[in-house]
């Protein structure tokens, strides 16, 4: 999902846009990636689709960048910009929940998704791997996706054994809680397939799970910082962010695309 180098030549632009709503006037139709060129691309702040959009610019385009992917897709129904990238699942989201819009067939950018650590932090990094693999090799992973997408939404809630030992402590988890189906607000609890993931590895580790929700960008400085123990948020695995925390393996395929109207 999300990127951070590069981006700290984009933050000074950045804050004006997600402070206010943008009175950009979108013109050009978008059918295809090639019409990126001299579009106003709407964008996640931090995303690998504002990362990847940003190239873009030197050709024409202009990057709308928001706190919220749906504060993008409403300047998409309000003609402010004229496509918005973002990752598959929300996307799907967006399209369901709102009339008009559609998902462009190519795929902007392929990536997958994992668990980023600290970097000096080793010994959990290896516990979490080895929690993934198990829940991996007895289909809970597989199970904890098929209740948010597919056909059997709702039918394969992950709950927690009976007999879980919790006497390891608490492991904080940091998130950014607006990436329906991973992450998103239901009422007054976080839930998502990143949270019952993690609440399953908390579960096979011995600890409590406590969540941390945040704006995107500021989960990667809360996990160096040693604040959270762990980032997870459709977080995609880069060559940048590899410089500054650590990933466990990848749990889940995922791709950008882009919305446009209909």
């Amino acid at each position: 999902m999300k990127n951070t180098k590069k981006l700290a030549a984009l933050t000074l632009g950045a804050v004006m846009t997600v402070s206010m709503v943008s009175s950009v006037s979108a013109a050009k139709e978008v059918k295809s990636i090639d019409d990126l060129a001299g579009a106003t691309i709407g964008v996640q702040l931090g995303t690998t689709g504002d990362l990847a959009a940003s190239d873009y610019e030197a050709e024409g385009a202009t990057v709308e960048r928001y706190n919220k992917g749906s504060e993008a897709i409403q300047a998409l129904l309000a003609g402010q910009v004229d496509c918005v990238i973002i990752d598959s699942q929300p996307a799907a989201k967006f399209v369901e929940n709102a009339e008009g819009l559609k998902i462009l067939d190519d795929p902007f950018v392929e990536e997958e998704y994992a668990i980023c650590l600290k970097k000096d932090n080793e010994e959990l990094l290896d516990k979490m791997n080895g929690a993934l693999k198990e829940l991996k090799e007895d289909g809970t992973i597989d199970s904890i996706m098929s209740n948010y997408i597919g056909d059997e939404i709702g039918q394969t809630p992950y709950e927690s054994p009976e007999d879980t030992d919790r006497s390891n402590g608490t492991l904080v988890m940091a998130t950014n809680a607006e990436f329906e189906p991973y992450e998103y607000h239901e009422g007054d609890a976080i839930v998502g397939i990143d949270v019952d993931i993690a609440q399953a590895i908390c579960d096979k580790l011995g600890y409590e799970l406590k969540i941390e929700d945040m704006e995107f960008d500021a989960i990667l400085a809360a996990v160096q910082s040693g604040k959270a123990d762990f980032g997870a948020a459709g977080m995609t695995v880069t060559e940048d962010r590899k410089e500054s925390v650590n990933f466990t393996d990848t749990y889940a395929n995922a791709s950008q695309v882009i919305i446009v109207k209909e």
